[in-house]
């Protein structure tokens, strides 16, 4: 078994849609490590899915993701592990915005990092300063009850996560520091259009989770007939 510090681990590898040899590249570690798993499936379903596919098949009692292809250090687990016990947490993110966190971060993006931070709070009332980091550990209780109910393949997921599992009252929500570099590049530069198109599903995705939480009360058990099937793809 592998481990961060003092905590064993797993590693579940998912590969969202096997359209090249991602898959089987990545097989080819578990001769090296036994402990890690390669997930996938045929079609391309996006991110949000592909975390969700993941988590449903971790074993643990503290479950999390990272993305992969961001310059996080992955030293940083230890880090939100401990806190994670600290805290006695439900949900442990890590936050550009703690004061211990170690960021190279374009002004644009923070400016524009701050302003959704400010409509998340409002819509949802997380007391958190950042939601977007793609490294967070939720306690499997939260994940059972949460992931069954999530719709967000895209853009938001993380929202979407974090709303349902405060709104459930797994309020315990807390910010730990991280180490991440962000740059512009390319494609992705503030005014390109790949960029511009990101920010309104993005803002899209966080609006319809608002209006199913708050005025649909989709997420509610009552409603558990309309949650999608958990097939895999």
């Amino acid at each position: 078994m592998l481990s961060v510090g003092r905590y064993p681990f797993e590693i579940i590898c998912v590969v969202d849609g096997k359209i090249d040899k991602t898959f089987e590249n990545a097989s080819k570690l578990k001769k090296l490590f036994p402990e890690i798993r390669v997930l996938g499936y045929k079609t391309n379903a996006g991110k949000g899915y592909a975390v969700r596919y993941g988590m449903s098949h971790a074993t643990g009692q503290i479950i999390g993701f990272v993305d992969a292809g961001v310059e996080l250090n992955p030293n940083g687990m230890a880090m939100l592990l401990e806190h994670f016990e600290w805290y006695n947490a439900d949900v442990i993110v890590g936050s550009k915005r703690h004061p211990a966190s170690k960021v190279i971060y374009p002004w644009q993006r923070r400016i524009l990092s701050f302003g959704y931070q400010m409509v998340v709070r409002i819509l949802f009332g997380l007391h958190i300063r950042d939601t977007q980091v793609g490294m967070k550990f939720f306690r499997k209780e939260v994940v059972d009850k949460v992931l069954p109910r999530l719709l967000v393949k895209k853009f938001a997921f993380d929202i979407e996560m974090l709303a349902v599992s405060n709104y459930l009252g797994f309020t315990r929500i807390y910010e730990a520091p991280v180490e991440l570099k962000m740059k512009f590049a390319g494609e992705s530069t503030i005014m390109s259009k790949k960029f511009f198109h990101v920010v309104f599903y993005m803002f899209w995705d966080t609006l319809a989770v608002f209006y199913r939480l708050r005025i649909m009360h989709y997420y509610d058990y009552k409603n558990r007939k309309l949650w999608p099937p958990q097939k895999k793809l």
